[in-house]
């Protein structure tokens, strides 16, 4: 018989878990469903994150949210080209020191063991495909590991093994909380709605509008700018001839929309969450950074649906006369 006696006293609360999931720049909309969160008054205890998720958490419990949230709302596309430092022949078509630099500038030094909760970053040891929480040491380099998306940016090495994105390997992290020792989970997916719902029903109209700036398009207008191989660059990044072949941006986002989309489905339904949130964001591209103010507003509207659930499952697990549960072993 194994008992767990995490919580004994019943006035004490369940600990609480947030799972923030990856999904490049739709990942802004966690911004608001943590402001959602805070505006009810729920505190998660935990937080794993994943590429852009281990991103607005860990802001989150270094107290850089508001931080982090203006300048997502100041992107544009002259600001988003100044930070692609492009180079040839490396591991990745960016180095991400120039990105790197301004998260340290606003996060710090601070050590993830001196957050006042829990918190992983998760991201992927390159050589093994193993799945990697990152708990310990300077929070930068492990958020840059959660979202070192291979091929647009430098593996991370951290303790001697080369990370990359997370989200290739567990694109919700809802199995980090619960490892972590949370007993009731949220988890916020990016992708829920990309191939079809498979979470909240939550739906909101907005005017999509044509922002459609391109990460790799500007960084390939950038090198244009520098190196005489142009014709090269049309063939990588441009459009074909016949103009309709995706450039490699999309190609690129496409698949690992594919990637999250499998994996999180099964993933998910091994390891449900309690309350589960989507916000509607399909529409909006993955590299779209400069459409913060609609996926906040769209993050900020689904938690906010969800938050009776949340409360109503909270009461259900604070009221249960104990909170031992047993399992046979």
């Amino acid at each position: 018989m194994r008992i767990d006696t995490t919580l004994t006293g019943q006035n004490k609360t369940p600990p609480l878990g947030l799972a923030l999931g990856g999904g490049v720049a739709r990942g802004w909309a966690h911004i608001g469903a943590i402001r959602a969160l805070i505006e009810a008054g729920i505190r998660p205890d935990i937080i794993a994150g994943t590429s852009i998720g281990a991103l607005v958490g860990g802001a989150y419990l270094a107290g850089k949210l508001d931080v982090l949230e203006d300048w997502a709302r100041s992107l544009n596309r002259r600001r988003m080209m100044s930070y692609m430092d492009v180079r040839w022949g490396g591991s990745g078509f960016m180095r991400g020191e120039r990105l790197a630099r301004v998260l340290r500038h606003y996060m710090g030094d601070v050590n993830i063991e001196d957050l006042d909760r829990k918190y992983a970053a998760v991201t992927c040891d390159l050589r093994t495909g193993y799945e990697v929480w990152l708990q310990r040491g300077p929070i930068v380099p492990a958020i840059r590991a959660s979202y070192a998306l291979p091929g647009a940016f430098e593996p991370i090495k951290i303790d001697g093994r080369h990370m990359i994105d997370g989200a290739l390997v567990n694109p919700v992290p809802v199995s980090a909380c619960r490892a972590l020792g949370a007993h009731m989970v949220i988890a916020v997916s990016l992708n829920g709605d990309a191939f079809g719902p498979i979470g909240s029903s939550h739906e909101m109209d907005f005017d999509e509008g044509d922002d459609t700036a391109d990460p790799f398009e500007l960084a390939s207008q950038s090198l244009n700018k520098l190196r005489p191989d142009r014709l090269l660059l049309k063939s990588m990044m441009g459009e074909n001839k016949g103009g309709n072949a995706p450039k490699i941006g999309s190609v690129m986002m496409g698949t690992l929309n594919i990637v999250m989309d499998r994996i999180s489905r099964s993933r998910l339904a091994g390891d449900p969450p309690d309350v589960f949130v989507a916000p509607r964001i399909g529409h909006i591209g993955m590299l779209e950074f400069t459409k913060a103010d609609e996926l906040i507003e769209r993050g900020y509207r689904a938690m906010q649906h969800e938050i009776p659930l949340i409360k109503s499952v909270m009461d259900v697990m604070h009221q249960m006369p104990s909170a031992v549960t047993e399992s046979k072993s």
